[in-house]
């Protein structure tokens, strides 16, 4: 008997910060594709677009059903062949409506959203934010943020700003899909089996980010060592590199201050490979470079990374999902923003007034006054976290649970979604996610 042909699955495209050795992006995607497996089943192909192949294929694997495609540095017209191409555009970069990192990354999102409401293919911006703009991009993210057929934005605070700049497509509010991503069993553990010398002491993180490199800026030429991706240059001048000496010397002497008093190992997270030079330039101005080691999102993945962050004594952070991703073990933090991502979480935390600081409040960081007022007050709070751990815990265990909560809520949004967009499309998924 001839056997009855089976149609191939829909087609989605994920677009999003893909194959930059960033672990906040790695762990989002990987809850992503978990989500559109549940609802529109094995067979859906999902095409996963970046600007670097070698670094995605790391931790993502090509399969029949699932492909990763090269996307171009000029990306207009590589990403009007794959929206074509699509039944489906889900935009999944946390950072999706802003353009602290720089402008070239928001447009690429809101041609994604043009293409798609041209051609008549449903949109969705899942689980993302919305933070501080440039008057033009405000404009641009109010008209065409609009034609989105559903924007689910990470917390309150994101729909708040869209609906102030006058973006009118339909909203939800839940929290980061990263919530949602679970470590390897194997790696429970891997911190204290690939760095035995912390298993006495303990671990202390300093999860840094060196936010004079942004924004990213488009140029014809520039210095190689500043090339991100050509034509996409980091920013540099004599105060930023200022900047980022006093950033380094600060962090390098609570480093020094924790192995002191305590006798912790501290580790040096890089949530993004961007983040090694900083690492790097921190430990080689400590007093005790042998008491720290620097971990890096280019050498370890997702999984390995959130087991780092939850074996933790403390952790101050810098960076959005090194917060995230500590969470579900309640490991008390301290944050040093740099953008509203972290502000936002830590006010829904109750975190916001005590452990959050602002570093260049008063001022630019660049001035010795501000600097040593920002490590001053962080190393009192290091001191106090260290000396009762457990000032943080209800907050922290009650955060977790209810962002968890809301993060389980994007699979129910996305099977809406498809339900009243692709309708013959979710019936291969989880009945379960059926509207």
């Amino acid at each position: 008997m001839k056997k009855q042909a089976v149609s191939p699955g829909p087609r989605v495209l994920m677009l999003g910060y893909n194959g930059a050795n960033n672990t906040g992006a790695e762990a989002l995607l990987q809850s992503d594709i978990d989500d559109v497996r549940a609802v529109l089943g094995p067979d859906a192909r999902i095409t996963v677009p970046t600007l670097n192949e070698a670094n995605l294929r790391r931790y993502l694997k090509e399969s029949p059903t699932l492909a990763i495609a090269i996307m171009p540095t000029l990306f207009f017209g590589a990403i009007r062949r794959m929206v074509k191409d699509s039944d489906l555009v889900l935009l999944v970069e946390g950072s999706t409506y802003m353009d602290t990192w720089g402008s070239p990354l928001l447009w690429a999102f809101l041609w994604a959203t043009t293409c798609a409401a041209d051609m008549g293919i449903p949109c969705l911006a899942y689980a993302v934010d919305a933070g501080t703009l440039s008057p033009a991009n405000r404009r641009r993210v109010r008209g065409i943020a609009s034609r989105t057929g559903l924007i689910v934005t990470r917390n309150r605070a994101a729909a708040e700003r869209l609906r102030g700049m006058g973006v009118t497509a339909p909203m939800a509010c839940t929290a980061d899909n990263a919530f949602t991503f679970q470590p390897r069993d194997v790696d429970d553990g891997w911190l204290l089996r690939c760095w035995p010398e912390a298993r006495s002491t303990g671990t202390v993180g300093l999860a840094m980010v060196d936010f004079t490199l942004f924004p990213a800026v488009i140029r014809p030429w520039g210095p190689r060592e500043r090339c991100y991706k050509w034509p996409y240059y980091l920013s540099n001048s004599p105060e930023r590199e200022h900047t980022r000496e006093m950033l380094a010397r600060g962090y390098a002497a609570l480093a020094d201050h924790v192995g002191e008093r305590t006798g912790k190992a501290v580790a040096l997270i890089c949530m993004e490979q961007l983040d090694e030079a900083l690492a790097g330039q921190v430990r080689r101005r400590m007093r005790h470079p042998e008491s720290a080691r620097i971990f890096s999102a280019r050498q370890h993945d997702a999984s390995q990374m959130t087991c780092l962050l939850r074996g933790l004594d403390l952790l101050v952070t810098s960076r959005f999902h090194a917060s995230v991703l500590s969470l579900a073990a309640g490991v008390p933090q301290v944050a040093v923003g740099h953008d509203t991502r972290l502000a936002t979480l830590y006010r829904d935390l109750g975190l916001k007034e005590r452990w959050f600081l602002d570093p260049c409040a008063g001022g630019s960081l660049a001035c010795t006054v501000p600097a040593l007022k920002l490590f001053a007050g962080l190393r009192e709070r290091v001191d106090l976290l260290l000396a009762n751990p457990c000032l943080q815990k209800d907050c922290l265990r009650r955060g977790h649970d209810e962002h968890l909560a809301r993060a389980r809520q994007n699979r129910r949004l996305l099977a809406d979604f498809i339900a009243r967009n692709l309708p013959e499309a979710v019936s291969k998924g989880d009945t379960e996610w059926v509207a």
